[in-house]
C-alpha cells in the first residue's frame, strides 16, 4: 500500500526557521520532519512512498540520494575512520518515488499528478508532510477498508491556546471559551483513499474543497476522531515544541522506539 506525501508547498509560516530549507526538511531532533513521518508509516509496514515535490524539490531529492544512515543508527568505526559498519538501518527497505508536481499546485493538483504512480492500488494513504501523530495507522486503515467508503481523514482538536469569543449584538464580549473546551475539530490529514477518489476530482480543484464537498453529499467521506497525540509544524514555535519533546524523550509519534 503506497503512501503519498504532499511536500511541495512554500511553507511561508516557517520562514523564521529558514528561507532556503523546505518545510519537510526542517529538522526535529537530528532528522527532518518528513523522515519522522516516513519512519512512522514504515513502522506499520507502509514503506512505498510517493513524494509530491514542488518548492525546493531538488533539496528533498538530494537529502535522500545522499542519505547518511549513521546519523540515526548505531555503528562501528574501524580502519581509522575508513570503514563504517552500521548495526542497523533506516531506509534500506523503503521505496521512494520522487515526482515534480508543480511549484504552485494545490493539494488536489498534486494528487492528480501522481495518479499514474498509484495504478493497481485499490487503497492508498496520503498525508501532509508536516504533521505527526501516535495514531495506530494499521487499525486506521483496517477501519476504513471495512467501512466501504471512498475517503477518510483524521478529525483532531485544535492544539492551540486560542480562546473563542462570544459577543452580543452590540459587540460587547459575553464570554471567552478556550478552544480545547469546545467541540471544534479540524482536518488533521492522515488520509486513506480508495481509487474512487479520482472520480470526484476535477482539474485544478483543491482536494478538501470541491472533491470533499461531493464526497460529503454522497456520504462517502469519514471524519475519524482522534483524541490522542497530533501535532503539526506550521510555525517555528511548533518546531521548537517538537524539538523539546524529542530532547526530553517524550515524542509520542516515535512509535518505532
Amino acid at each position: 500500500m503506497k503512501v503519498v506525501l504532499f511536500c511541495g508547498g512554500l511553507g511561508m509560516r516557517l520562514r523564521d526557521y529558514s528561507e532556503t530549507i523546505p518545510k519537510p526538511l526542517a529538522e526535529v531532533g537530528s532528522r527532518p520532519i518528513i523522515w519522522h513521518l516516513m519512519k512512522y508509516y514504515s513502522h506499520y509496514g507502509f514503506k512505498d512512498f510517493v513524494l509530491c515535490l514542488g518548492h525546493a524539490g531538488a533539496a528533498i531529492k538530494r537529502y535522500f540520494v545522499d542519505y547518511e544512515e549513521y546519523l540515526s543508527n548505531d555503528f562501528v568505526l574501524t580502519q581509522g575512520g575508513k570503514q563504517v559498519e552500521l548495526l542497523n538501518k533506516d531506509i534500506e527497505d523503503w521505496r521512494i518515488t520522487f515526482v515534480d508536481t508543480g511549484l504552485k499546485s494545490n493539494i488536489g493538483m498534486r494528487l492528480s499528478a501522481v495518479r499514474e504512480h498509484l495504478k493497481g492500488e485499490e487503497v492508498f494513504l496520503a498525508n501532509y508532510a508536516d504533521g505527526v501523530s501516535d495514531l495506530d495507522c494499521r487499525r486506521h486503515v483496517d477501519r476504513f477498508v471495512q467501512s466501504g467508503k471512498t475517503a477518510c481523514f483524521l478529525s483532531v482538536k485544535v492544539p492551540q491556546t486560542f480562546h473563542i469569543v462570544h459577543a452580543d449584538s452590540d459587540g460587547c464580549a459575553t464570554s471567552l471559551q478556550h478552544v480545547l473546551d469546545t467541540s471544534i475539530r479540524i482536518n488533521g490529514g492522515f488520509f486513506v483513499f480508495s481509487q474512487k477518489i479520482f472520480d470526484y476530482m476535477q482539474p485544478g480543484e483543491e482536494l478538501v474543497v470541491e472533491p470533499f464537498a461531493r464526497l460529503m453529499k454522497e456520504r462517502q467521506l469519514l471524519a475519524v476522531p482522534h483524541d490522542g497525540f497530533w501535532h503539526s509544524m506550521d510555525t517555528f514555535k511548533d518546531k521548537i515544541e517538537l524539538d523539546e519533546m524529542v530532547r526530553q524523550g517524550r515524542a509520542p509519534w516515535q512509535v518505532w522506539l
